[in-house]
């Protein structure tokens, strides 16, 4: 097969995984998958097509017997609830923050966990550079937990103005 034909099946797929060519930011270390189970509430996220139009966006992790990770993710779009569910494991050593994640196997994404706060209270994970989410186990962040944040986005090269900040449009959620 030519050059040529490979490029034209491959680069596609590139750009529909949303992989980029740069070097990547790595993930934590010291990461504890126990302590990173249970509910977080999306902060705020880079616009992206799965999510458009959603609203009140949460995902619940909790270990499975196999050692794997049950991902549900759930948000409200046009007043229903909306939700899919999906597997994440490790892809290197454990104690890092790198894994990877299934809604449609055998298709996997990376989930890289770029910044966790010291007691859990907040992660930023990326996949790729087009993606990227801002989680937190409350509903809001600390004016403190937000500088800190945007300013290692930016130091990163994300364009902190195109977030898009949690919106809730269900009563007492």
């Amino acid at each position: 097969m030519r050059a040529n034909s490979l490029l034209k099946i491959f680069f596609p797929m590139l750009i529909l995984c949303g992989c980029r060519m740069d070097a990547p930011i790595p993930a934590v270390e010291n990461f504890e998958l126990a302590r990173y189970m249970g509910k977080w509430f999306e902060y705020a996220r880079m616009p992206n097509w799965f999510e458009k139009d959603m609203t009140d966006v949460s995902v619940e992790y909790s270990i499975m017997p196999d050692g794997r990770v049950k991902v549900v993710n759930s948000g409200y779009r046009n007043g229903k609830l909306k939700s899919i569910t999906g597997v994440a494991e490790y892809t290197g050593k454990d104690g890092s923050g790198e894994l990877k994640v299934s809604f449609f196997r055998p298709f996997y994404s990376p989930y890289r966990i770029i910044k966790l706060s010291a007691d859990y209270r907040y992660s930023v994970v990326v996949s790729g550079k087009n993606y990227l989410w801002i989680l937190s186990r409350e509903k809001t962040l600390t004016p403190e937990d937000r500088q800190e944040i945007t300013g290692f986005l930016q130091k990163n090269g994300f364009d902190t103005g195109k977030l898009i900040i949690r919106e809730s449009t269900v009563t007492g959620r």
